[in-house]
């Protein structure tokens, strides 16, 4: 039963929270929030214990159900690509395929995952039925009432409001008494499909109930105005807790559970899912798991329309309803200064609130700093002729702080639960981990989105991804058109409206880390190969390109971009990018009109005049990505489709450097054989892209941080590996991002460090010196014991990066950018130093030490970065350094 008491806790803490609303929970979607029976995480080992996170997170959907299905037989071959030479990490990847006796541990996982799933299910209906018993203990002494003189109520509006209560009572009651013992009883072949067959078949009571539900409301809200007594019983009616909850009893007001069977209804397939997922084709439960499903779904289909989302319906005047269509958590800019705000957006109006400091056990309150109905909200319009107003940008070095923070205060936490401590020093630490991330959140973002109010006011908001900005203004604009008169609120309804926050949101907490359940997923890390395809549905010949973005550390981070498709409707891009993943769980693409008329179009809060056509999503799922075979998807957006390829290689294996079984090439081979081969102090290949770069690069934007179309890097390492002759003329046709990215590869595919094995926890030990002069001392006399190849190429790089961030106000690179970019690649020592798991398939996340050696990494390279001048090893070191030959 710990399996069952842990699931149970998670339960009764969420049915403290506010209900979701019914418009997010209503589609036949994956996601889900309040009492689904979805599990947080799909992995083995640890029981999902079923308390969705749904309703502290931001109702995120935390899978995807159809998933990335695989299309191409070969592991290692990008599906219509060529592919040919395509590094270490494909080739590892294409010799590990699964073997029989994976498959069976496969199988294994997945049936034990079935009991865990059931589990669940067992804590959530024990939940369900306390809730109905509570509905059913006034019902008996009220309808013993209205038989007397002084009736609290009728027998007609006790049958209204209790309408098919005791019949969904016994319903439950009775699935419950026949899984429990199941589950006690377990064995893999153990049947339930029956149980949940004949559950499905016993949905048309729901239909009646959902039916009467608003009658039901109605009836309750009528008799509570007219009886006082009734009034207070509805507030105060107690649901039993689970077992081992501290609290033995909960108090609920009867809207809330009348509430419960319409939340359980909408759930009714998410279980079956959940179970199918994880029930093999060959065993007996599956047929019957379908047809249940076919059964469930069918049935919510038939009333999909019918159901009102009064959960988010609050009366303004007598015959209409305002509802919430929307909140989140927002960086607002005022006077120059970031503060978080919720934000809600209503179906009449856009309200700025700031969440009230609680003590002394108060509930939740907000403030409300300003609102704008929507008839009067325009977008800010910003014209070309104009200054656009300085954001005050937070430095990446203060972001990165934050982040080696946070990451030490996670491997904190887990010290303290292995260790089984006290939960006073856990509790510390969990608030110091929710100050940092709230202060990240509040840092981080740095895109505007400007609101106009008709009055003259306006106001700025801070968002890390265009996604969010374009989603807001969709949302937004969409109400607009059912919005036709202005108004104003007295000071009494505006108060009415901000505590009405309380119980109508949806986003309860920071959209962090610290949200997340311990079994939830941490997300992915490694690389993501991304293939984009192509995209269909435009309606007119435009200049179209792509934008990939994923998530870290709470915020989305671009990373790639396609080349611009001119004069087409149907554009085939065909290009592949690598992206490294940092505890990601979401890949979003973002399709535009490249404008080159800059006189066609006025900027709208300052962004630049490229119009953004599309977007759209896919979850990055752990379970379905772990096989590292290519999978295809298409993401629709507004009309269009856009076709992509994803392959997952996690850091087990991309961190790994492979020695290149030729050494004529350069790639994967020593850097002191390869200058020894060429008669040089620099490999070519260094000097080569270094001298491109230079030539055309210094001023891109995010040069060496985005990504390059990963075909043209394999060329170049392929022509690179033969010393094809016309190299040169190959560098001078592509984009600069490729050769930026064939750099970093080289130096990544070293079977050694740049900094050496043997150097690099001396290094470690260096940077972490806390006497300047002992520090610089010591790094310096590190560095000048490399041997020399090493250290020439070094500094011949070092040097380059520094002009580099010289252009930092034109390509967005400073020194910080760089060192994160490239410590890794020089210092990251080979397989046999590394310090990852020895168990492959032990996840690896931010609380890991990995986390914090990568953090040092990127504090070596910074420090020689900022180094003002490096002594020389000797007094040909600067000849040396920008010689190309002996």
């Amino acid at each position: 039963m710990q399996e069952i008491a842990a699931a149970s806790l998670a339960e009764e803490e969420r049915e403290k929270t506010p209900k979701p609303t019914m418009k997010e929970q209503w589609p036949l979607t994956a996601w889900c929030s309040g009492q689904c029976w979805c599990p947080l995480d799909t992995s083995f080992g640890t029981p999902p214990g079923y308390g969705c996170a749904a309703d502290r997170a931001e109702g995120q959907q935390r899978r995807q159900q159809d998933g990335l299905p695989y299309i191409d037989d070969s592991p290692s071959s990008s599906p219509h690509l060529s592919s040919k030479g395509r590094g270490s990490r494909d080739a590892l990847a294409s010799g590990a395929l699964e073997s029989t006796k994976a498959s069976e541990l496969d199988l294994e996982k997945g049936l034990e995952m079935r009991k865990w799933v059931l589990s669940g299910i067992l804590a959530s209906e024990e939940t369900y039925l306390n809730h109905l018993e509570a509905l059913l203990l006034p019902m008996k002494p009220l309808k013993a009432a209205a038989t007397t003189s002084q009736p609290v109520l009728t027998s007609q509006q006790i049958e209204t409001i209790f309408f098919k209560v005791p019949e969904l009572y016994e319903i439950h009651k009775d699935f419950y008494d026949g899984l429990f013992p199941r589950v006690q009883r377990w064995s893999h072949q153990q049947r339930v499909g029956d149980l949940f067959q004949k559950l499905a078949s016993q949905l048309g009571v729901y239909r009646a109930f959902v039916d009467n539900y608003g009658v039901a409301m109605e009836t309750a809200e009528k008799c509570c105005q007219a009886n006082a007594q009734f009034a207070e019983i509805s507030e105060n009616l107690r649901a039993r807790s689970n077992k081992d909850a501290k609290d033995p009893t909960t108090k609920n007001s009867l809207e809330t559970l009348l509430y419960k069977p319409v939340d359980r209804v909408t759930r009714s397939t998410l279980v079956l899912h959940d179970l199918l997922k994880h029930t093999p084709p060959s065993h007996p439960d599956h047929p019957l798991l379908q047809d249940a499903l076919r059964i469930s779904q069918n049935f919510l289909s038939s009333i999909n329309e019918e159901i009102t989302p009064r959960r988010q319906s609050m009366t303004v005047k007598k015959g209409e309803h305002r509802q919430l269509l929307k909140d989140s958590f927002m960086v607002e800019l005022v006077e120059g200064a970031r503060k978080l705000r919720h934000v809600f957006l209503f179906t009449d109006l856009l309200l700025c609130t700031k969440l009230k400091k609680q003590s002394g056990g108060k509930t939740q309150q907000y403030d409300c700093k300003w609102y704008i109905p929507l008839t009067d909200l325009s977008f800010q319009m910003v014209d070309e002729s104009e200054a656009t107003p300085n954001l005050p940008l937070v430095p990446d070095e203060e972001l990165d702080a934050l982040k080696v923070k946070i990451s030490q205060l996670k491997s904190d936490i887990q010290r303290e639960k292995r260790a089984n401590k006290g939960s006073k020093a856990m509790e510390r630490l969990k608030k110091k981990l929710s100050e940092q991330e709230s202060l990240l959140l509040l840092m981080s973002p740095s895109m505007a989105f400007r609101v106009h109010n008709r009055n003259g006011k306006s106001y700025t908001f801070l968002i890390s991804s265009d996604y969010e900005r374009a989603e807001w203004r969709e949302n937004i604009r969409e109400q607009q058109k059912k919005c036709f008169k202005s108004f104003s609120l007295t000071s009494v309804e505006l108060q009415m409206l901000t505590n009405s926050c309380v119980k109508l949101q949806t986003v309860h907490s920071v959209p962090l880390t610290i949200n997340k359940e311990d079994d939830e997923s941490p997300g992915l890390y490694g690389f993501l190969n991304v293939i984009v395809h192509s995209a269909t549905g435009f309606k007119q010949s435009s200049n179209l390109y792509c934008t990939l973005e994923v998530d870290s550390f709470g915020y989305f981070v671009n990373k790639a971009k396609t080349r611009v498709y001119r004069d087409t409707t149907e554009p085939n891009w065909n290009e592949e990018f690598e992206i490294e993943l940092e505890g990601s769980q979401t890949l979003r693409i973002l399709c535009y009109e490249k404008c080159y008329n800059k006189t066609k179009m006025a900027k709208e809060d300052g962004e630049s005049t490229d119009r953004l056509m599309g977007k759209g999503q896919v979850q990055l799922d752990p379970q379905a990505m772990q096989d590292r075979d290519w999978q295809r998807t298409v993401i629709a957006m507004n009309g269009i489709e856009v076709k992509l390829s994803v392959k997952f290689t996690s850091r087990e294996f991309s961190l790994k450097r492979m020695p290149s079984r030729k050494q004529t090439g350069v790639f994967g081979v020593k850097i002191a054989v390869v200058t020894k081969r060429e008669r040089s102090k620099v490999p070519y290949i260094v000097r080569q892209c270094v001298e491109e770069i230079e030539r055309r690069g210094m001023e891109e934007v995010g040069i060496y941080r985005v990504s390059g179309v990963a075909t043209d890097i394999q060329a170049l390492k392929a022509a690179f590996d033969v010393n094809n002759k016309d190299v040169s003329v190959m560098m001078s046709q592509m984009d600069v991002n490729a050769i930026a990215g064939t750099l970093k590869l080289y130096f990544r595919e070293l079977p050694e460090p740049l900094f050496t094995d043997e150097f690099y926890p001396n290094f470690a030990e260096g940077i972490a010196l806390s006497d300047p002069v002992a520090k610089e001392s010591c790094m310096l006399n590190l560095l000048l014991s490399l041997p020399e190849a090493n250290l020439l190429t070094f500094l011949f790089l070092l040097d380059h990066l520094k002009r580099v961030a010289e252009k930092e106000t034109v390509n967005k690179m400073s020194l910080h950018n760089l060192a994160t970019v490239f410590g890794p690649t020089l210092l990251r020592p080979s397989e046999k130093e590394s310090k990852l798991p020895a168990n492959p398939g032990q996840p690896v996340t931010m609380t890991d030490s990995w986390s914090l050696e990568v953090m040092s990494q990127v504090q070596v390279l910074l420090y020689f970065l900022q180094l003002e001048a490096i002594p020389a090893p000797d007094s040909k070191r600067q000849s040396i350094l920008f010689s190309t030959e002996v």
